[in-house]
């Protein structure tokens, strides 16, 4: 019988996956992992561990727990901290993915003698041509291809991922016929194991927030903000300049953001010129097969639940990659990611530098 080891959360999603393979006749351990010990007022940890050791008991599994709050901090906090600092804005949960879930929490599983991972992560796997593919989950508005375009073939041969074939109603519904008391717990929000909290006041217990003005494309000065690190390219709410005497009644948009000279820039209405890119320049591009894939009907995305726009690769040399959109992207942010698809086929990523 093989060994898996379910990366078990104590919500409804990993609840089912471990259950899932079950069913299927693996040999099924726990595992709760806690990556984060600076505050439990907002990551409910506690409450988290409990609901998994309900499911345990249910299922008649194990529950094992592993801390891996130092190796979180180092490989994901600092990388989200570093790249706020430097005015770009990170996807955390991307790194947590690479750095945590599919690199310490494999490895350990490994450790133990367990064969494979499962997680209840909601994307397919196949085994084609020598090569592990990564697949969307057949739940379009629950597909997480986007989070683990960074896993690498290793990765991909030792995790089963029991969702991907369902929809989140079709996993809410298993877990009620099977008794499960948290088959209504609503999905974690927020940033990765750290939960949801006012994001303003968590960013400034570990970066000092340096005000600045906030102008228009044209350089009028009209407000002033509390740090570039607590607003993104296209953010619309929370900028505070509502009631200024305009003829244009249109909402105000971040357009962009001046490092050097700390001032916020701002534009008019969701269809300002200057949130539309269609140039992408990327770095750390990473292909889940090991090498480019053939480039032609070539997709992708940039951000997470955003459509797949036609693309290609028109630039890679020493200066670096550039993308060019078919049609130009929506508000752009520096420090996100790139995700290209080929169909269904999550072909892997990048981060974005810059777009013009």
């Amino acid at each position: 019988m093989e060994q898996v080891a379910v990366g078990l959360s104590g919500g409804v999603d990993s609840a089912v996956a471990a259950s899932i393979m079950i069913e299927k006749g693996y040999d099924v351990e726990a595992i709760f992992m806690k990556n984060w010990e600076e505050d439990s007022e907002y990551c409910t940890v506690e409450q988290d561990y409990k609901d998994a050791l309900q499911i345990c008991d249910k299922l008649n599994i194990p529950l094992r727990s592993v801390n891996f709050a130092k190796e979180y901090w180092e490989k994901v906090f600092q990388y989200f901290l570093d790249e706020y600092k430097s005015g770009r804005t990170p996807n955390p949960d991307i790194m947590c993915n690479t750095e945590i879930k599919f690199k310490e929490f494999l490895n350990y599983a490994i450790d133990l003698g367990a064969e494979k991972i499962a997680t209840g992560h909601y994307v397919r796997s196949e085994h084609s041509k020598n090569h592990f593919q990564l697949l969307k989950g057949k739940d379009i508005n629950k597909d997480q291809s986007y989070f683990l375009h960074s896993l690498n073939q290793n990765q991909l041969s030792k995790s089963i991922f029991p969702l991907g074939e369902m929809n989140k109603s079709q996993v809410r519904e298993y877990a009620k016929n099977k008794g499960f008391h948290n088959f209504n717990k609503k999905d974690s929000v927020g940033i990765c194991f750290i939960g949801q909290r006012n994001f303003k006041s968590f960013l400034k217990k570990y970066l000092p927030a340096k005000s600045g003005h906030i102008v228009t494309d044209s350089g009028k000065l009209i407000g002033e903000h509390e740090g570039l690190m607590f607003h993104t390219i296209g953010q619309r709410r929370g900028l505070n300049i509502g009631g200024i005497d305009s003829k244009n009644s249109k909402p105000w948009y971040v357009i962009d953001k001046n490092i050097n000279s700390n001032e916020l820039i701002v534009g008019q209405g969701n269809d300002h010129p200057l949130l539309y890119k269609k140039y992408i320049t990327i770095n750390d591009i990473h292909w889940i097969n090991g090498e480019q894939p053939q480039m032609n009907n070539l997709k992708a995305k940039v951000r997470y639940r955003a459509n797949d726009y036609s693309c290609k690769i028109i630039n890679k040399d020493s200066s670096g990659i550039t993308v060019k959109f078919d049609e130009k992207q929506f508000a752009i942010a520096n420090g996100q990611s790139i995700v290209f698809y080929k169909d269904e086929n999550c072909l892997g990523g990048a981060v974005i530098d810059s777009s013009f």
